[in-house]
């Protein structure tokens, strides 16, 4: 698979980005990423601003491919995109966070404290990795946008 092919199923559409809408992506991903870090906040909530950090951070890499997700599914496609946006060595990254995916969605909707205070931390360490892995990145493949 590729991203051409995700566009022919129709699970992507071209997007062209811009300098101005990388830098606030990077700029949400930076305030989830110092958010999370507080110790004020329930564990759920520390991993719901972590996990919004890290699609904050996939969607910089695949708006910088050119591409956007269509509106179905458009969280699990922009998580699931890393291994093609950034490497195929991120392919596990994106099993874990669609893994993350349901558990936000289960403390944001349904339940309290199914996150713990690990899990968020695991989360919030792995965002920041990935956050020096795509400034890295960014100026290497994509100089116009930074």
């Amino acid at each position: 698979m590729s991203l051409t092919q995700w566009e022919t199923n129709g699970w992507l559409r071209p997007h062209r980005t811009s300098r101005k809408e990388i830098a606030n992506l990077l700029a949400i991903a930076d305030r989830d990423i110092a958010d999370a870090a507080s110790t004020d906040i329930s564990d759920d909530w520390k991993f719901g601003i972590a996990y919004n950090a890290a699609l904050k951070l996939c969607t910089v890499m695949l708006y910088a491919a050119g591409y956007r997700p269509e509106a179905t599914l458009a969280h699990y496609r922009t998580l699931m995109a890393i291994e093609f946006t950034i490497g195929a060595h991120r392919q596990d990254d994106g099993i874990y966070f669609n893994a993350c995916r349901a558990k936000r969605n289960a403390v944001e909707y349904d339940n309290v404290g199914g996150a713990s205070r690990a899990e968020a931390e695991e989360l919030l360490a792995f965002v920041q990795g990935l956050r020096h892995e795509v400034l890295n990145i960014l100026p290497e493949k994509y100089p116009d946008l930074v």
